[in-house]
């Protein structure tokens, strides 16, 4: 490193300064090394630092919480409502279909009610995993994120941006023509 106070860059290229000791060594990298590792016998390497290099111990600053981009948008609403169903649902089978092995295992009681349940279990999860792909499926036809070229919703947004270039064009040419007119809203002068 070859200084006596080391820099720590943050995230947001904020260099903060870290603590330094008084006892430190500071080994530049052109210091050679000797066969042994250690370093040669060269002024400053000593393991004290030279008193123009000596500061005051500071406290490391760092920052407490980065944000950090998201690589996926988040999902919908009724989207993340409808995964975390499916995600409960499942796990609550799972562990039925746990606890059905478990007493098939020991002979208990508790085996065929739980086997009974776990099948039930087993069509609701379904059901569930299901409902997360039409909620989502839904939720793209209705607010028009499909990104695929034919997709409903795009033609609609271009016929409507389309409809309104048009009336700005007509709006435009009427201003015109009544400017042109004197204001009077004749076509041509008389």
């Amino acid at each position: 490193m070859g200084t006596a106070e080391r820099r720590e860059t943050l995230g947001n290229d904020v260099a903060a300064p870290l603590v330094v000791h008084e006892g430190a060594r500071s080994i530049s990298a052109s210091q050679d090394t000797g066969g042994g590792g250690e370093p040669s016998a060269t002024p400053g390497a000593t393991g004290q630092l030279p008193s123009s290099a000596r500061t005051e111990p500071r406290p490391a600053y760092r920052q407490l919480w980065v944000e950090e981009p998201a690589r996926r948008r988040r999902l919908p609403d009724p989207v993340r409502t409808a995964a975390v169903r499916a995600v409960l649902v499942i796990s609550v089978t799972l562990i039925q279909a746990m606890v059905a092995f478990l007493s098939t295992l020991a002979g208990s009681w508790l085996a065929f009610p739980m086997v009974i349940s776990s099948v039930a279990s087993t069509v609701v999860a379904t059901w569930a995993a299901l409902d997360v792909w039409v909620t989502r499926q839904v939720w793209n036809q209705r607010n028009g994120v499909v990104s695929t070229p034919s997709s409903t919703a795009r033609a609609l947004r271009r016929e409507r941006r389309k409809a309104r270039r048009q009336a700005r064009v007509t709006a435009r040419s009427q201003e015109r023509i009544r400017r042109q007119s004197g204001g009077s809203g004749q076509l041509s002068h008389p």
